[in-house]
């Protein structure tokens, strides 16, 4: 019965004191620095195409497929994943 006594009385010395009003502290932000101009690029108009390139050469005809089979195999790194 002593324990519950000082229990319930640090309870309610507890209770009261969280009930008290406090002022409310307000906290002026500082003030913002000055904005620094930064020149930015700005693209202008386009301008004519340049000329075109060479045409590619023409490539020499492969060899007729006379029931080859070919198989592709991925690299190793590609077949543990």
């Amino acid at each position: 019965m002593k324990h519950a006594i000082s229990t319930l009385s640090a309870l309610f010395a507890t209770l009261t004191l969280v009930a008290c009003e406090r002022p409310t502290t307000v906290v002026a932000p500082a003030p913002a620095p000055a904005p620094v101009a930064v020149p930015v690029p700005v693209p202008g108009p386009a301008g004519p195409a340049g000329p075109t390139g060479p045409s590619g050469e023409k490539g020499a005809p492969g060899r007729p497929g006379d029931g080859t089979t070919v198989v592709v195999v991925p690299p190793a790194s590609a077949a543990s994943n």
